[in-house]
């Protein structure tokens, strides 16, 4: 084991027992505390982050994954990939001091922003932290001139959606490549490969191909200027759940065809990834209470559609918003829809239904059109799939606690990150526990029952 995980870091689940069942108890117990200041909490299950690691690397056996730290930066979830030998993707200073506080070396950080701070930059350079990207002439003089030691990525623009505005995409055209390239050249700078990143909005597999062969095209520029061109990066874009517009295993099949046509293995190239969305978005569940409601008069701003025979149309106020966990909404990500911690009859009616953030900020829309039944201040809604861009961007704006973070893994999953790590389980029953998943759900026994073949290395 590395050692930047261990069982005091999460809640160890027994067998039958689920993530979802110990948030089902910690709101129990929290509505039937006198008093609480907890309005809203995480319960993440770690187990499945393991699942998705190990479905990656069986998926795209010649990729080695770096988590994008600004997706999820939790504590739960580097330590764990860390301990898988994942390496990281930062944006910033303090994602790299974060990353390197449990111990992560500098060869895996990648600081992969396109606009970086030059007190960033520095930052970088007196911890180790090589590899970094540029896509124009300012960000390659500040880095010459900040780090003479880093080893650069050129970043190539790529479109994943015809409706993109070019305005607000990053990324050199191919025709800019080459000048970008001479210009390194000038300045002495190492260029090592090329970088693309996709993003996961409107997504189509075919997109990778098509950004694969611009990269290999951009490869040969950089080879005929002389640069020893050995790293590509595909960036990320992978989705995070089966009713994706495409699945995982699509796009991998297609990222595959095309590595094994424009870099074929043995080619002498490095092939890196940034999932980020894909590993942490279903692993974490997210509750947050009712702080207030009111009725929203069908005729005002606000409400839906006038309401056939005064059905009434509510607003609730939640002790979350828009300024703290659900900016996920802010980054592309419907919001999921609130599961009822109560359970109501059957009978009751629903009603015409909105959730807003705390109510001090009036623009704060979490979402609307619901149709729900009537709920009570005090009561709590459960959202699935909230791992992305939900704890990096948090903060206590409007005065609402940091939600606490409780982290969860069955004992199958923790005896697979042992076997990973080469550790193999302590007696046969764990040994047949690990490769006997028919209990918990798990699809990858024929990869937890061997240690893998893949394991990630420096890059650089």
């Amino acid at each position: 084991m590395n050692g930047y995980l261990n069982e005091s870091n999460f809640v160890m689940l027994e067998e039958g027992f689920t993530s979802r069942d110990l948030l089902e108890n910690q709101l129990v117990e929290l509505c039937q505390a006198v008093r609480s200041d907890q309005q809203a909490l995480f319960v993440a299950d770690l187990g499945d982050i393991v699942k998705k690691h190990l479905l990656f690397l069986k998926a795209l056996p010649r990729v080695k994954p770096y988590f994008p730290v600004r997706c999820n930066g939790s504590e739960g979830v580097i330590r764990l990939l860390a301990e898988l030998g994942a390496g990281f993707a930062c944006t910033n200073k303090a994602e790299i001091t974060r990353v390197q506080s449990i111990g992560v070396p500098a060869d895996k950080i990648f600081y992969s922003s396109p606009c970086k701070q030059v007190a960033h930059i520095k930052h970088a350079a007196s911890h180790g932290v090589q590899l970094m990207t540029f896509d124009n002439e300012v960000e390659l003089s500040k880095v010459a001139r900040s780090h003479p030691h880093a080893r650069m990525l050129l970043g190539i623009a790529a479109d994943s959606s015809p409706s993109a505005h070019p305005s607000m995409m990053f990324g050199a055209t191919l025709k800019s490549c080459r000048h970008l390239l001479e210009t390194a050249k000038e300045q002495a700078v190492e260029v090592v490969g090329i970088s693309f990143h996709l993003g996961s909005c409107g997504l189509e597999p075919q997109a990778f191909a098509q950004s694969v062969a611009a990269a290999q095209l951009a490869f040969e520029m950089g080879t005929e200027l002389g640069y020893r061109m050995h790293l590509l990066d595909i960036g990320g874009g992978f989705p995070s759940t089966e009713d994706s517009r495409a699945r995982f295993e699509e796009i991998a099949a297609v990222i595959n065809s095309a590595l094994d046509l424009y870099f074929p293995d043995g080619c002498g190239v490095e092939i890196v990834a940034r999932p980020g969305r894909y590993y942490v978005n279903s692993a974490f569940t997210f509750a947050a209470s009712i702080t207030a409601m009111e009725e929203v008069p069908a005729e005002q701003p606000g409400s839906d559609e006038e309401e056939p025979g005064g059905k009434k149309s509510l607003m609730y106020h939640l002790s979350d918003g828009i300024y703290g966990t659900f900016s996920c909404l802010l980054f592309d990500s419907p919001c999921p829809r609130p599961q009822l911690h109560k359970k109501r009859c059957p009978d009751h009616p629903s009603h015409s239904s909105s959730l807003r953030g705390p109510p001090a900020h009036p623009d704060d829309c979490v979402a609307d059109g619901l149709e729900l039944p009537e709920l009570q201040v005090g009561d709590w809604l459960i959202f699935e799939d909230m791992g992305a861009y939900t704890i990096a961007t948090s903060s206590p704006f409007g005065g609402c606690p940091q939600p606490q973070i409780t982290y969860t893994m069955s004992r199958v999953a923790w005896k697979a990150v042992q076997l990973f790590q080469g550790k193999p389980p302590q007696t046969e029953d764990d040994r047949e526990t690990v490769c006997a998943p028919l209990s918990c759900g798990w699809e990858m026994a024929e990869t937890l029952c061997v240690t893998p073949v893949f394991a990630p290395a420096s890059i650089i």
